[in-house]
């Protein structure tokens, strides 16, 4: 059979018209992969940005967090210490009494206890069982006597009225102690009121 010159021209525009189908979608597929790339930048821009603001927000967060856990550890340890040393004027006011207690029973000359005395023996006595109940309630409460005759010197605990060298005793240590000091919980109240031995 023989092709009609018509028919050849019809199949070569096909043809070509097939072919410039393919290169206007080749050319519309790159076309969309530019597009998509520029867009893909973006998106990776705002990713970026994205995980920099979370990665700020997570640190003020946790800082926030460890500032809040110290306020609550420094509030706790307030409200232990307030707990602990609330009472400490009132026991400042209290060793005043203590003080007069000790000094009233140390005054009663020992030989005129007795029998044949009975007022002042009473008295005595009474003073004394004072004096040992106000120590219980002391203690009970964290307050201690601080008594430190032959101890070593501590500025701390100690307030040294006078130097002074004496024989036998090692320099440095509490030979006399004028007035007693009390701690509580530890903590010096009051210190002792101290004579202490220095080189002769």
């Amino acid at each position: 059979l023989r092709t009609s010159p018509r028919l050849l021209c019809v199949a070569t525009q096909q043809k070509n018209t097939g072919q410039n189908l393919e290169e206007d979608q080749s050319q519309s597929q790159n076309e969309q992969k530019v597009e998509p790339s520029s867009a893909e930048k973006m998106l990776t821009e705002e990713k970026a940005k994205l995980e920099e603001q979370l990665k700020e927000v997570t640190d003020k967060y946790r800082r926030a967090l460890a500032d809040a856990e110290n306020v609550r550890q420094r509030s706790q340890k307030l409200v232990e210490e307030a707990k602990l040393y609330g009472i400490q004027s009132f026991c400042k006011d209290l060793l005043e009494v203590a003080d007069i207690l000790e000094k009233a029973t140390e005054s009663v000359p020992k030989e005129e206890i007795k029998d044949e005395n009975p007022h002042l023996k009473s008295l005595y006595e009474g003073l004394v069982m004072t004096e040992v109940q106000i120590q219980k309630v002391f203690k009970k409460h964290g307050l201690l006597r601080l008594n430190p005759v032959g101890a070593k010197f501590d500025p701390y605990e100690h307030e040294a009225l006078f130097h002074a060298p004496m024989e036998g005793k090692e320099p440095g240590t509490i030979a006399l102690v004028s007035k007693i000091g009390y701690k509580l919980h530890g903590r010096t109240l009051r210190p002792a009121l101290v004579g202490v031995v220095k080189d002769a």
